[in-house]
């Protein structure tokens, strides 16, 4: 069927975005807003002794400013990550006020907001503020935090430690690691990265004295779940007294999912106030006040047998949490990343310890991937450092350790089933497309222009899912058109042509006349947002199943419109007919018939809320990069890129493609670009785009993207995700390449971003 699942189809967004038909948080303008603006932390530790805001209140134009002892009647910034140690003791988790208190963690922390007739004359006030903080050790290093002269963030808290995550058996592990012949140790960053989306953050709120009701547009990756932190955290309301509206967003990267001081602050000035207050970030701040990716540090162990089997693997990452934990902070490195350890490969024995500690720095949380890409790093530098020290061919090593299709479900250290994926015929298919046999060519090439030249393997699996329900309602209009309003939120993934290619296919109607809807509580009522590669898997499975079950109740009024039994009814192409009598009615003309009291007058809709259940979906993939580097500048350049990626069912080749690119990208930055960087005192180095680089149209290669569907036996349209892949198969991909160019000069370790500088030192320092 045209525009069918498996089609390529041009997004139906696309026009309206390029043609400046986007509507973004910033476009929205209410009559009489005003404004807010930030007063930030200048220091990174400290106790916040005095606050001077007498001379900014004298400025025409200030309506008010806000401190922390105008929020007591609100609640603080949630964390929902429960997690417990060994023990069982819970983890620490501090109080996260809106504004600071009395303890300053972070420079940036927001400690007043200004509110002024304009953003300027708010900005203005903000400069007049002064205050005065008892300035403290700043603690920036994660490796140090657990020191004993280090100093502690919280207050009545003897350690920087948040949790100290362990599973797995560490005698078993102990005892694969004396018995074996090989035991290879590699110890690596996962650097801090900032999300960065193309739209700065944005707020604007107002509050309904009518319906007693909080209005908030605010960028999401889901609305539904901002809406229920505003109303059961911080106001303490019933939450249909919170409506949230996200609009176009500009990009998530994780941080979408979260609610940040701003929100909570436009909302509660507008009730004090009585008009509507905007808030609007500039670059720079957000690179201050926007929750950052990755940062860990990690050792890694792996006990090999003669033949390259593997016996035990050992993981110990120190994960730095920022200065506070962030919503989802500390369950990134542990849960979410831990449910991946040992990736694709059979491993009797795994030992997983992570540590998480506080430091004064901006908390960090999910970004593209959420564990998952540190994960697989992890195990693929482990992997070719494994096939080095023990003289093996690294594609051999990987297939002579890859869990096989008949040992699955594959139980999994974290205890996770693992459900699906052939990886040897992936890793195989990526060796053949990358034209293997002609790098030696290329590396001469390389080497007649003076380069180095390096090729690396990066293979990946992520679990992918997250919230494990999700709902949408399909509603067919008297016209015939389809309205579908769906939990999940599209910032970007195309979401208006996938699924209506899928709706399409059941309802065997044009593609056009689908309709989507989402991002407005007001009519989302339930929903797990967008994150985790979950939005095809989720909102995608709900949107058929809400189809057939739609169809289901149409063929019964088909049926008495058309005096036959239902069992004599078919459809195809927007009609039911009837077998008996040959007569045919539309699905319009039902729709119609439904909205009337002889069919309950409720229309012809559908509400199907989907469980998954307990799993998950294995995306996995294999990606290859080849790498030059100049000697006398220490310059990478990434020359050839190859990605063959097993999402499982692809509903949209073209869309899937562009996602695996995005993912790419993303990994190509971290791995030789992006770096958020702290001095010693907690000030933040790389806090513009000057400072903070990102990877330039003309620094990527045009990344050859295949894929090798192995469909996922546990949801009824195959599908696995696609968002993250790109993500978490970069890194590998790219360090091992250039680990790989390097080796000739006897250097075995290099940790990201791979700038010039960094590849410089390393090749003086050999």
């Amino acid at each position: 069927m045209k525009f069918g699942i498996g089609q390529s189809v041009p997004r139906k967004e696309d026009p309206r975005l390029l043609t400046g038909g986007g509507e973004f948080t910033d476009d929205v303008n209410l009559p009489d807003q005003v404004y807010l603006r930030i007063f930030r932390s200048p220091y990174a530790h400290g106790r916040l002794t005095a606050l001077d805001i007498q001379q900014a209140l004298t400025l025409e134009g200030v309506l008010r400013i806000f401190t922390a002892g105008d929020l007591k009647q609100l609640g603080s910034l949630p964390c929902r990550a429960v997690l417990t140690d060994a023990s069982g003791e819970p983890a620490f988790v501090p109080r996260r006020p809106i504004l600071a208190e009395d303890r300053i963690c972070f420079v940036g922390q927001a400690i007043a907001g200004v509110v002024a007739t304009s953003p300027e004359i708010a900005q203005q006030a903000v400069d007049l503020i002064t205050v005065d903080i008892d300035d403290l050790v700043a603690n920036v290093d994660p490796a140090a935090a657990l020191d004993p002269n280090t100093p502690v963030i919280h207050a009545g808290r003897d350690t920087n430690l948040c949790v100290h995550y362990e599973r797995g058996d560490a005698d078993a592990v102990g005892q694969a690691m004396q018995q074996a012949t090989h035991r290879v140790e590699v110890n690596l960053v996962n650097n801090r990265v900032a999300p960065t989306p193309m739209e700065p953050r944005a707020s604007l709120g107002y509050f309904d004295k009518q319906k007693n009701q909080y209005v908030l547009y605010n960028p999401s990756q889901g609305p539904v779940a901002q809406q229920g932190v505003l109303a059961n955290a911080i106001f303490n309301v019933p939450v249909e007294q919170v409506r949230v509206i996200s609009l176009d967003t500009g990009g998530g990267f994780g941080i979408r999912g979260e609610v940040h001081p701003e929100a909570c602050l436009v909302l509660h000035a507008a009730r004090e106030l009585g008009v509507p207050v905007k808030f609007t970030g500039d670059r720079s701040e957000m690179f201050l006040a926007d929750t950052h990716g990755r940062d860990n540090i990690t050792r890694v162990t792996g006990a090999f047998d003669a033949e390259g089997l593997f016996l035990g693997l050992r993981v110990e990452t120190t994960a730095n949490l920022g200065a506070y934990c962030n919503a989802v902070g500390p369950f990134v490195p542990t849960v979410a990343g831990g449910r991946v350890v040992g990736t694709v490969y059979r491993i009797p024995a795994v030992y997983h310890s992570v540590q998480t500690v506080f430091t004064n720095t901006m908390p960090v949380g999910a970004y593209r991937g959420a564990g998952r890409p540190e994960a697989c790093y992890v195990m693929e530098r482990l992997m070719d450092a494994a096939a080095r020290q023990l003289d093996m061919d690294a594609i051999t090593l990987r297939k002579l350790n890859f869990i096989q299709p008949a040992q699955m479900p594959y139980l999994m250290p974290s205890g996770v089933e693992l459900t699906g994926g052939h990886f040897s015929e992936t890793l195989d298919l990526c060796v053949s497309v990358s034209d293997w046999p002609g790098y030696r060519r290329r590396m001469q090439n390389s080497a007649s222009r003076g380069l180095l030249r390096g090729r690396g393997i990066g293979y990946y699996v992520e679990s992918s899912g997250g919230v494990p329900e999700e709902e949408a309602r399909i509603l067919v209009n008297e016209d015939g058109s389809v309205d579908v309003t769906v939990g999940t939120f599209s910032h970007g993934q195309g979401h208006r042509t996938t699924f209506s290619q899928i709706i399409s296919e059941q309802l065997d109607i044009p593609f056009d006349q689908i309709n989507i809807i989402q991002g407005d509580t007001s009519q989302v009522k339930f929903g797990g947002g967008t994150g985790g590669s979950r939005s095809s898997q989720m909102g995608g499975v709900a949107v058929g199943a809400a189809c057939r079950h739609m169809l289901a109740d149409a063929r019964e009024i088909a049926g008495e419109l058309l005096q036959s039994p239902t069992e004599s009814i078919s459809y195809a192409g927007g009609e039911f007919s009837s077998s008996r009598t040959g007569s045919a009615v539309s699905l319009a003309r039902v729709a119609q018939a439904a909205g009337t009291p002889q069919f309950g007058g409720l229309g012809l809709t559908r509400t199907h809320r989907y469980n998954r259940g307990s799993g998950y979906t294995f995306p996995n993939g294999c990606h290859i990069a080849e790498v030059e580097i100049d000697r006398e500048t220490g310059v990478v350049t990434l020359d050839r890129y190859v990605a063959v990626d097993d999402c499982g069912r692809v509903i949209n080749p073209l869309l899937a493609a562009g996602q695996v690119h995005g993912g790419v990208v993303q990994g190509v930055g971290q791995t030789i670009f992006e770096q958020i960087t702290y001095n010693g005192d907690g000030q933040l180095l790389s806090g513009t785009l000057m400072d903070y680089a990102m990877p330039r149209a003309s620094q990527v290669p045009d990344v050859q993207v295949h894929f090798n569907e192995v469909p996922d036996p546990n949801n009824e349209l195959g599908v696995k995700g696609i968002g993250e892949g790109g993500a978490c198969g970069a890194p590998p991909a790219i360090v091992n390449a250039v680990l790989d160019a390097l080796s000739l000069l006897g250097v075995t370790t290099i940790d990201m971003p791979l700038t010039p500088e960094t590849v410089w030192r390393t090749l003086q320092n050999r």
